[in-house]
């Protein structure tokens, strides 16, 4: 008897022993399984992970972008360290070399990809807003705010947002307001005014750095080649010492908002309102887009000409004058073919 109750012992102790180093080998693989690096086709992998995404939504948005990933092993080790508990969604970048422990405490510690727009030179703040509300990292806190209401939200006090907002790229948190995106434009802008305003030359025509603002935006719509800024500057700063008409077709473009159909007639030039720089002498009342620093500096450091007209040459370069006669010879050589009577949209009205 004892001796059967022995074998007996001895078998449950074999068994026992089996599964113990069965259990260690199974921890032993997974353990090395979650620690070793992924297989990657390529490095580095993009995933983006939205609000709400469940740990096995993750596990396969990572397989489908390339990592060979265990779902179930993901799916498991995310549940056991809470990585989706308050899960932060937005862009992940995973890199060769990481494994899975490193993975899922990426994501646990929500380790997101910061985003960027691109705010171009030139844009009209129409385009601004029309870019940020189709933004989709963004919080739309200002989808449903008059232009008024957003200006009154960000602290700005003026009445019309056009060429407020400076031009750049900016960088932000997935899941960012876009008033707050709005706010670091004003301000940005507003500094940059403000500095070239300091360092502007002497002897400008304008009353105060929102007039510079204003003619900064006419140098930034009819500047073809960045070199030519000042002196397209000095072009309209001349006009305005003689009280002459800046004559400027992005202006009048301008003014006819969705009514401009891609090319200016002359019933546009001959038809009076506050942006027909035709008809009415100084500024638009307004900037006509948002300027860049390039053109803000060239509108408060023109260059030191005669010039008075100038005319496109077809190359994305202009052809400058300083006298009605010399500026009538460039016109024949250079627009011999175009029509008189109606000016392309993109020629400096200055040329007329």
């Amino acid at each position: 008897m004892r001796f059967a109750r022995l074998v007996r012992s001895l078998r449950w102790f074999g068994l026992a022993s089996v599964l113990v180093i069965a259990a260690g080998a199974a921890v032993a693989y997974l353990w090395h399984s979650f620690e070793s690096p992924l297989a990657m086709g390529s490095s580095p992998v993009e995933v983006r992970i939205p609000n709400g995404a469940s740990a096995r939504t993750i596990a396969h948005a990572i397989r489908a972008a390339g990592v060979d990933l265990n779902e179930l092993e993901f799916v498991t080790a995310a549940r056991a360290s809470g990585a989706t508990r308050s899960l932060r969604a937005g862009r992940y970048v995973i890199e060769q070399g990481m494994s899975m422990r490193d993975l899922v405490e990426m994501i646990k510690r929500g380790e997101v990809q910061r985003e960027q727009v691109t705010v171009l030179e030139g844009m009209t703040f129409k385009e601004l807003r029309e870019q940020l509300d189709t933004t989709p990292e963004l919080r739309h806190q200002t989808a449903h705010l008059s232009d008024a209401q957003l200006l009154q939200a960000i602290g700005a006090s003026e009445q019309d947002p056009e060429g407020l907002f400076a031009p750049d790229t900016y960088l932000f948190d997935p899941g960012s307001s876009d008033l707050d995106l709005y706010r670091r434009a004003y301000r940005t802008q507003t500094e940059r005014i403000a500095r070239a305003w300091e360092a502007r030359s002497p002897g400008l025509p304008y009353r105060n750095p929102y007039e510079a603002l204003i003619m900064a935006s006419l140098v930034e719509k009819e500047t073809g080649q960045p070199d030519e800024r000042r002196r397209i500057a000095a072009v309209f700063v001349n006009r305005q010492h003689l009280g002459m008409p800046l004559q400027t077709d992005p202006s009048v473009i301008y003014g006819l908002g969705e009514r401009f159909d891609g090319r200016l007639h002359r019933k546009d030039l001959d038809t009076d309102g506050p942006y027909n720089t035709y008809l009415r002498p100084g500024l638009p009342p307004t900037p006509i887009a948002l300027p860049g620093q390039a053109a803000i500096d060239a509108a408060l450091n023109p260059d030191n000409t005669r010039d008075l007209y100038f005319v496109a040459r077809g190359d994305g370069t202009s052809q400058f004058s300083a006298t009605l006669a010399e500026h009538q010879r460039a016109v024949d050589r250079f627009q011999r073919s175009a029509p008189k009577a109606a000016p392309s949209a993109g020629h400096s009205a200055a040329a007329h």
